[in-house]
């Protein structure tokens, strides 16, 4: 891209608004050319060293007209929010912190960056057994992946007694602690690539910046997209074209309190942040690819999440019913994803479905009904079961729940056939009962279904 291109990306209203939205609160940084086509690292508004910030889409025009003859290309921003930024020792000061972002860095190309995901995978199934879930979104940089925690996930309560950047950083190094042997694995699995191997890092420090939303890659003509954990197998990086670019604004969202017990669980084994002045430095954890020789291990028995078993019981429910298993794999991966943005919302089983999100609320009376016993769900014009705008198809299934229960090392014919002679001992009645369902079948075997494959095989 020349510069002309490269303005008339940064032109766009949305671009302005996303970025500027991150980076409210943030050191920012902006990285262009030097008159020597040098690439140069700008943090400061002037000689005063005032730190730089974007905290509108006017800062935005603001920055990019006083440094144009920087050239800017790419905006980065401080994993830290300040409370205020006027003196360069104001991000020094701890007190001066008032929130910091978990990021996970995982380092890849665009020739391994299906190995990435495999990564991310790791990574937010590790926050969703942690209770994290809600508050989480993906960052595509063009050349990596950044799994974040929204720094409002984190409750006055927790961040009143303890430094953000102390939970940020303790956050992030428990959870690579705890999947070390699975992302080890992993990278030692992944192809290498002369150009960037694949390595998961933690990178938390009181200067790291990372890229902000819709910023052009620094060499690539590539932009940073968002995109939330349900859409990790359908991300392609091909979302990051500047010219058709694919991005998720719920980036934003998040559930305060939602990451309080990984907060204190994990300050409570790392200790916080290990560069804080008159402290010694050790070196953080990572995982990269150390030799070519790959050893494939077992698959380990872990435990089934409760989404994966109420999208296997609800799509069995929905075949025991119609008989047609293409539509039960839809209407089951709809109820999980429906089910689990109810509990996210504190709410018990409702009498209707209600989708979320005000584009669906807007498009109810144009939108098909199915109607299951008493249990309503949205149907799009080919026939899949529907959330918001996205269709649940059976292929979403196959990656969301069969292939996370083959995780376990079960097959899915095998939980399948589990669940069709667990749900046959129930009366017709409670399955077409939304909340006997609820109830009576999937909660008292939420959380021990593997016994029950157990049980059935033998």
């Amino acid at each position: 891209m020349n510069h002309e291109e490269v303005l008339e990306h940064y032109s766009k209203p949305q671009v302005k608004d996303e970025i500027s939205a991150y980076c409210i609160g943030r050191w920012v940084a902006l990285e262009g050319l030097s008159r020597g086509n040098r690439r140069m690292f700008l943090r400061y508004w002037n000689r005063a060293r005032k730190p730089l910030t974007i905290n509108s889409p006017e800062d935005f025009d603001k920055a990019f007209n006083r440094f144009r003859f920087l050239k800017p290309r790419t905006i980065y921003a401080s994993v830290n929010v300040y409370g205020k930024l006027e003196v360069p020792e104001d991000t020094e000061e701890p007190s001066n912190i008032v929130g910091s972002t978990p990021i996970w860095d995982i380092d890849a190309s665009l020739d391994t960056w299906k190995w990435a995901l495999k990564a991310v995978d790791v990574i937010i199934s590790c926050l969703d057994k942690e209770g994290l879930n809600r508050s989480v979104f993906l960052k595509w940089s063009g050349r990596g992946i950044h799994v974040h925690v929204h720094e409002r996930a984190f409750s006055k309560k927790v961040l009143n007694k303890h430094n953000p950047l102390d939970v940020s950083f303790s956050v992030v190094e428990y959870v690579l602690r705890k999947a070390r042997s699975q992302l080890t694995d992993l990278v030692a699995k992944a192809p290498q690539s002369s150009e960037r191997p694949l390595k998961v890092e933690n990178k938390i420090d009181l200067k790291r910046v990372f890229t902000a939303p819709l910023s052009l890659h620094r060499s690539l003509d590539l932009c940073c997209v968002c995109f939330k954990p349900n859409d990790i197998y359908n991300f392609n990086p091909d979302w990051a074209k500047p010219e058709s670019y694919r991005h998720d604004e719920t980036w934003k969202v998040f559930e305060q309190g939602e990451g309080d017990t990984l907060a204190e669980k994990s300050l409570a084994e790392i200790g916080g942040y290990n560069g804080w002045a008159g402290t010694l430095k050790t070196r953080t954890r990572g995982t990269r690819k150390q030799t070519t020789e790959i050893k494939i291990k077992k698959p380990s028995r872990r435990k089934l999440g409760r989404f994966q078993v109420m999208g296997l019981l609800q799509a069995v429910r929905y075949y025991l019913v119609t008989g047609n298993l293409e539509r039960a794999k839809s209407f089951g991966l709809n109820r999980a994803i429906f089910y689990a943005w109810a509990k996210r919302r504190g709410r018990v089983v409702p009498a209707r479905p209600t989708t979320g999100t005000k584009a669906a609320v807007a498009q109810i009376e144009e939108r098909k009904v199915e109607q299951l016993g008493d249990e309503r769900a949205f149907v799009s014009p080919r026939g899949w079961f529907i959330i918001g705008n996205t269709e649940q198809k059976p292929s979403d299934y196959d990656r969301q729940i069969a292939k996370r229960i083959e995780a376990t090392a079960i097959s899915h014919e095998a939980a399948w056939t589990a669940a069709i002679e667990y749900l046959k001992t129930f009366p017709k009645e409670t399955l077409l009962d939304q909340q006997k369902f609820y109830r009576e079948a999937y909660r008292p075997i939420r959380d021990s279904f593997l016994s029950l494959i157990k049980q059935n095989s033998h």
